[in-house]
């Protein structure tokens, strides 16, 4: 991750990043204890390796996930070259 560059102000410049801590609250970490840290990083990366990137169906992409949604745009792209 990279910090935020943008001007003072800008709402819009950390959207996706506000969207996707509020999905990975919502649907994993609220319903969770965790007995160490390695624990809660080890689910929090196998929810956003193997759920979130590969299986989450997403509005804003087609409901496609997002694995799906790059697969299909790279094919595309290929197929008009």
């Amino acid at each position: 991750m990279q910090a935020s560059m943008s001007r003072k102000g800008d709402c819009w410049d950390n959207a996706p990043m506000e969207s996707f801590g509020g999905s990975l609250k919502n649907e994993l970490v609220h319903h969770r204890q965790y007995r160490t840290r390695m624990e809660a990083r080890q689910e929090i990366s196998e929810y956003i390796e193997i759920f979130y990137n590969r299986q989450r169906k997403q509005a804003r992409l087609g409901y496609l996930s997002p694995v799906a949604f790059t697969r299909q745009f790279y094919t595309q792209k290929l197929k008009a070259a």
